[in-house]
């Protein structure tokens, strides 16, 4: 027996899809194609202008159809409402009928743009539960019963999902790692969407997101004004004075090697604008992914003498103490930072806030030239304690 709030396994999900297609479920996306116009009849018109994002691109077609293609992950139809999905359409291309509601939101840095846009509440499923969230208004809304918990990207509750007509999933490219979970979807009918924001190389790159979204929700003007304001905020920041100093950015994983950013990435990005300069500034192992896994020694010889070290507290948990740091690799205790007390760690709630990014370019900035406040209050950064 399935049970309501349990996870299912894959043979019961099967059971699910079974019952699902008997009851006449339409096309993978949930679309039915009926009197529309020929897919190659439609011509397009214009492109989102993008200032800094290059791993999505939105294009207007005739009759108010707009395609979004994110970089090696797929395409989507964004159908109006009063608009029928267009005959002929590809196979590669999926069609999201506006407005999309119930979404599944796995990703769970997209939720500060949601919150951006006034749009929490088009998200009334979380892969997150309640206690795993940073944002206040995520966090209400879990424990309001508005938004429900739908079990984490790798075991979702295919049951609930369907029960609550989830129109779209966003993931994140974790979803890579259970490709079967992103097949149950789709053949359930919900369409599932990778988004790529932390792979641009640019902070501004990452928060241009936000216009991805607003096409989405229906809320161009908003996600323009919102993405306008702040960039004008980090591109003043742009002259913030070089320190020579350097800045090592990282986590130490389960395995005991070193997780560092390539040398592109927009936290490297974000350190030269802060006036630091990254400690490894030729990085690049040459996969699809934003980071670089290494030995140990390896870090060692290039972080050592570092005059700043950074501990990514995304993955790993928040670090308080030195102490902490130790133990994960004694080795740290040479390192330069760690003799001048030169560490910090980054809050739990800096991977949810994509769009506060220009505050983290002002905390490393301040850390660099001293210039942090008496009660040591940053926006994203503590310092470890001896």
């Amino acid at each position: 027996m399935i049970m309501r709030r349990g996870f299912l396994t894959m043979a019961a999900a099967a059971v699910l899809l079974f019952s699902v297609l008997l009851s006449g479920c339409s096309s993978p996306a949930g679309q039915t194609v009926s009197d529309g116009p020929e897919w190659s009849s439609l011509s397009a018109e214009s492109e989102l202008p993008l200032r800094y994002a290059a791993q999505f691109k939105v294009t207007e077609y005739t009759e108010g159809y707009r395609l979004l293609e994110i970089e090696m992950t797929g395409k989507f139809l964004l159908v109006p409402e009063d608009k029928p999905v267009p005959k002929g359409l590809p196979d590669d291309i999926v069609p999201l009928r506006q407005p999309i509601r119930n979404i599944y939101l796995a990703a769970t840095s997209a939720m500060d743009f949601f919150r951006a846009l006034d749009s929490i509440g088009a998200v009334r499923l979380s892969g997150t539960d309640a206690d795993g969230w940073y944002i206040p208004e995520a966090k209400e809304a879990m424990e309001s019963g508005t938004m429900l918990f739908a079990g984490k990207y790798s075991a979702p509750d295919y049951e609930l999902i369907h029960s609550e007509k989830c129109g779209l999933a966003i993931e994140s490219t974790m979803i890579y790692h259970s490709p079967e979970v992103r097949e149950q979807l789709e053949k359930l009918g919900v369409p599932v969407i990778v988004e790529r924001s932390s792979y641009e190389e640019h902070p501004l790159g990452r928060m241009e997101w936000i216009k991805f979204y607003g096409v989405l929700l229906g809320k161009e003007e908003e996600a323009e004004k919102f993405f306008d304001a702040e960039a004008a905020g980090v591109e003043a920041l742009a002259g913030l004075p070089e320190t020579g100093k350097t800045v090592a950015f990282f986590y130490i994983n389960a395995g005991g090697t070193a997780n560092v950013r390539k040398s592109r990435d927009y936290v490297p990005q974000m350190i030269r604008m802060a006036g630091g300069e990254y400690v490894f500034p030729d990085l690049d192992s040459g996969n699809a992914l934003s980071t670089v896994s290494m030995t140990m020694e390896a870090f060692y010889d290039g972080a050592k003498n570092a005059d700043l070290l950074i501990y990514n507290s995304t993955i790993d948990g928040e670090l308080r103490t030195v102490e902490e740091l130790l133990q994960k690799s004694p080795l740290l205790s040479d390192f330069k930072a760690v003799k001048t007390g030169d560490v910090w760690c980054t809050g739990r709630n800096l991977f949810q806030e994509p769009t506060g990014l220009g505050k983290l370019i002002g905390d490393i900035h301040r850390v660099l030239t001293g210039d942090v406040p008496d009660d040591g209050n940053l926006s994203y950064l503590h310092r470890l304690t001896d």
